[in-house]
């Protein structure tokens, strides 16, 4: 036999045992290039090591980190609570916010001498708002108006009333299945008009922060493994494993949000649709709606996770797990006395739906297939294919490369040194580009100032000439003036002059006349 390391994840290892035709006991055969079998004369001891990576992967604990994606109300929290079998404490969040927000919350949990550190990050906001000038249903081709009329609930021979309603609801979001209401002894005639319409997010790219935060995770992992003194085995690895997509159980199909979504995920993180509160739904809608999703993910190239099939020891299992998704849960923390055992399950006047009775949902399947049998696998699938994937587009953005245009293998030293050089070239060519920028927009502001000098030195001596006619023409008003006045003076002297020799002259008639007048009496 030969213990096979198989998957290899920060000292985590899983062994195959493998039968190997041998004559000989102690004969292992290794596999490998140039390598070569020899026999064991006898019992060296490396056959432990297994144990040892055990006894080391659990001194040193677990991390698993899951994303829940999905609309308010549709039970991500519950069933966090209910898959761990523990109640998470965190504060209430907020869904009036503008867009999504992410908010991550870390717990430590313990079973048996295992200990696991959990990341539940929970998508705050994710469909809640809506842009109605983009749901116009007229353009969109998703309105739906149904009129029924005098339809008549013969339950008495009371004279009918008429009952009038309109109903508005998400396309697929079940309006129609509340048209006969629980009425006692009362003749009613319905009368409604159904609208439906599907809801765009306000913002254009709802899933542009989901994919920044993955990316986030993955550069902040990727910069400290290209760190001088890493510290990799105390590092929390904040990457996300694991994205539990909760489908809203409408019974008819996936809405446009979610397949965009899936669409730009599933090649950055391992994605499992759910259908949240599939107890909503009838079995038979159920399984419809189960076909119907995966038509659609096929149909629209969405890739999501596929649960191992290359370990013999899960195969079986795996393969027919396959063909569940995706799985249809309910999740519930409250406990119900049936028969003779509490069981976790969800009371209804119509009765009890039990979490972990398998003929009433997929919880026991996702529990099995997310955490005791796929958990290792989920954590190797983030690393070895969407870590990979990030840190080799990354690393072709930042001009790394295996080989030369020769097919030579590229060194580290040559790789940076050439980037160094072509970044220091480039450097030069801005410095010379933005210094001769410079000078050019030096001289145009130089001849701005001059034209404008120019205009300046124009403008003032047209003023000063202007000035000099002004003042020109008023010192020859004055001089006229002065005429004028020079002239009156002259006229009044004249005048007052005659005036005088005029009144002298009349003085002495009168006194010669007064005298005259004695002398004749």
């Amino acid at each position: 036999m030969l213990r096979e390391p198989r998957h290899h994840l920060k000292g985590v290892v899983r062994y195959e045992i493998r039968t190997l035709p041998s004559r000989c006991a102690g004969w292992y055969q290794l596999k490998g290039e140039g390598a070569r079998a020899v026999p064991l004369a006898g019992h060296v001891g490396f056959d432990s090591m297994p144990d040892q990576l055990v006894n080391k992967s659990v001194n040193h604990g677990f991390c698993f980190n899951i994303l829940c994606v999905g609309e308010t109300g549709l039970g991500k929290s519950t069933l966090m609570d209910t898959l761990f079998n523990t109640k998470f404490e965190g504060e209430p969040t907020q869904h009036n916010q503008p867009g999504v927000q992410l908010k991550s919350n870390t717990y430590e949990l313990q079973e048996s001498n295992v200990r696991l550190k959990l990341t539940v990050v929970n998508t705050v906001g994710f469909g809640d708002q809506i842009n109605k000038e983009d749901s116009d249903h007229r353009e969109k081709g998703w309105m739906m108006s149904c009129e029924r009329h005098a339809r008549q609930l013969s339950l008495t021979s009371v004279r009918p009333r008429p009952l009038y309603l309109l109903l508005l609801g998400h396309r697929g979001g079940g309006c129609a299945t509340y048209r006969n209401p629980l009425v006692g002894a009362v003749h009613l005639s319905l009368h409604w008009r159904w609208y439906a319409f599907d809801a765009s997010p306000l913002l254009p790219d709802p899933y542009k922060s989901i994919v920044e935060f993955i990316d986030t995770q993955f550069e902040a992992y990727l910069q400290e493994e290209l760190k001088i003194k890493r510290t990799l085995h105390s590092y929390h690895d904040t990457r996300i494993h694991a994205c539990l997509y909760f489908i809203a159980p409408t019974g008819h199909s996936l809405k446009s949000l979610d397949l965009v979504t899936m669409k730009k995920l599933d090649s950055k993180v391992n994605i499992i649709p759910i259908i949240a509160k599939s107890d909503a739904i009838s079995k038979s809608e159920l399984t419809k709606f189960k076909i119907k999703i995966t038509s659609e993910l096929v149909s629209n190239g969405v890739q999501i996770y596929q649960f191992p099939t290359d370990d013999e020891t899960v195969a079986e299992i795996n393969s027919t797990m396959n063909g569940h998704l995706p799985f249809a849960v309910v999740g519930s923390t409250e406990e119900v006395k049936i028969g003779n055992k509490m069981v976790k399950a969800r009371q209804y006047p119509w009765g009890t739906v039990q979490v972990e009775n398998e003929n009433h949902c997929d919880f026991v399947k996702l529990r099995e297939m997310l955490i005791r049998v796929n958990m290792e696998d989920l954590r190797e699938q983030t690393h070895t294919r969407h870590y990979e994937l990030y840190r080799r587009c990354k690393l072709e953005e930042m001009g790394f490369k295996d080989t030369d245009p020769d097919c030579k293998p590229f060194s580290l030293q040559e790789t940076y040194e050439a980037k160094r050089n072509e970044f220091m070239g480039d450097l030069q060519k801005k410095e010379e580009e933005m210094r001769q920028m410079f000078v050019q927009r030096v001289k145009e502001k130089e001849a701005e100032l001059k034209e404008a000098e120019k205009e300046l030195h124009e403008k003032f001596d047209r003023l000063k000439k202007l000035h000099q006619d002004e003042k020109k023409k008023l010192e020859d008003k004055k001089k006229s003036l002065d005429d004028e006045l020079n002239g009156f003076k002259q006229k009044k002297t004249a005048a007052e002059l005659l005036q005088s020799q005029a009144q002298q002259a009349g003085g002495s008639t009168t006194l010669k006349r007064d005298k005259e007048r004695k002398n004749f009496f």
